[in-house]
């Protein structure tokens, strides 16, 4: 595995000493899977030379990497001919990934006990990834629905949605909970060596409240309807509130200790996710509340339209700054790491942001952001697959 030396540290010398900080680096590496690595060298094929003991929760960031690419081509406000069979391919391959991934993530937790409990309760730069895998359950069912009824019926999406949904929405409230107590009782953190990856745990919330919606037609009429949109809109206020806490503490952390390690430089981009998702969702309960709650609609669509207007400026503007760190990391030699699939879904909340006000507002310049920033989404998705494709095969990642 790689060490702090094998990445040009871009902190302060005190950061980098400090035993909270020394964790950091090893998202970098061994938590996340630095593929900058040499090949082993052990005999045999990289595949069968593969160790699950190493396989945290991170990998799940690539299930929603793909997932998102398919959700985003179906709510694309403009129709390119091929594109849902496109969205179509890349859904039954987020799928495909998951489950694979789950039988993985299963043999780890059941073969690897000590290197899970590890990961979970004493090592706070590979907890904060557990927000990985309920964020994966929900993208892949809201695909499911969008894009996978044309495949496998509308009666069984429906029914795979509302399962991954439910199981997803559970999953991320506990981890929306337990990480953070865990920071506060256990865990060795510090505030000022926050970064962008606290925020993973708190954001499947805002995912299960832009995800919800889409089944809400699909619900009995009356009380489940309601039950269901009011559940929504608790889940949006949880992770909402719980990533305004928390983003003062992020820069806090970033202004004082910088990025701690070249490989972590990708996690810039996870800020995005909640400030998309936040648009995304709160434009689906708008429009999910129409005939369930009509005295309300007439509020919710302006407010959504203003809040979605002002939060995409502030995404914009931070995808600016991410891409100039991410720019100027590559050009320092930040090797490829699974970090990288942080370039996938924050991305793709983004697209779904602009497309959801494409949509209402009937703006143009809107269509043509969630356009650009879909073709930006494709482009990373491939740097990341190719990456992780490239790193598997040649035994530079999960390497005995």
């Amino acid at each position: 595995m790689s060490t702090s030396a094998d990445v040009p540290p871009l902190t302060s010398p005190a950061a980098a000493t400090s035993p909270a900080a020394a964790t950091v680096p090893a998202v970098a590496a061994g938590a996340v899977g630095s593929a900058a690595l040499p090949a082993a060298s052990a005999v045999g094929s990289p595949l069968s030379r593969l160790d699950l003991a190493q396989l945290g929760p991170n990998w799940y960031a690539a299930v929603m990497g793909t997932a998102i690419v398919a959700n985003g081509a179906a709510a694309l406000p403009v129709r390119v001919p091929g594109l849902i069979g496109f969205g179509e391919a890349m859904w039954g391959l987020g799928a495909a990934a998951l489950l694979v991934l789950a039988a993985a993530r299963l043999v780890h937790l059941t073969r690897h006990r000590e290197a899970a409990r590890t990961q979970l309760l004493d090592n706070p730069a590979t907890a904060v990834f557990y927000g990985c895998p309920p964020m994966a359950l929900l993208a892949v069912g809201l695909g499911t629905l969008l894009l996978g009824s044309r495949v496998i019926g509308t009666g069984p999406a429906v029914a795979l949605d509302a399962v991954l949904w439910g199981v997803g929405t559970l999953y991320g409230l506990a981890v929306a909970a337990g990480i953070p107590y865990l920071m506060i009782t256990r865990h060795p953190v510090s505030a000022l060596e926050a970064n962008p990856t606290w925020l993973l745990p708190v954001v499947a919330p805002l995912v299960a409240s832009a995800c919800g919606p889409a089944l809400v037609p699909h619900l009995p009429a009356g009380l489940p309807q309601q039950a269901m949109l009011y559940g929504c809109w608790a889940l949006f206020g949880v992770g909402l509130l719980a990533t305004l806490v928390l983003l003062p503490v992020v820069f806090t952390g970033l202004f004082h200790s910088k990025v701690p390690a070249l490989a972590l430089t990708p996690a810039l981009f996870l800020v995005l996710g909640p400030l998309g998702q936040s648009v995304t969702a709160i434009h689906q309960l708008a429009d999910a509340a129409r005939p369930v709650l009509p005295a309300l609609a007439p509020v919710m669509l302006p407010l959504a339209e203003l809040y979605g207007v002002a939060v995409i400026g502030v995404a914009m503007l931070w995808l600016a700054v991410a891409l100039t760190a991410n720019l100027r990391a590559r050009r320092a030699g930040m090797p490829f790491a699974m970090t990288w699939w942080a370039f996938t879904f924050p991305v793709g909340t983004c697209v779904t942001g602009a497309s959801a006000l494409a949509g209402h507002t009937r703006f143009g310049g809107f269509t043509g952001l969630a356009a650009v920033l879909y073709l930006l989404l494709g482009a990373a998705w491939l740097l990341a697959a190719g990456g992780t494709v490239a790193g598997l095969l040649r035994g530079r990642l999960l390497a005995r």
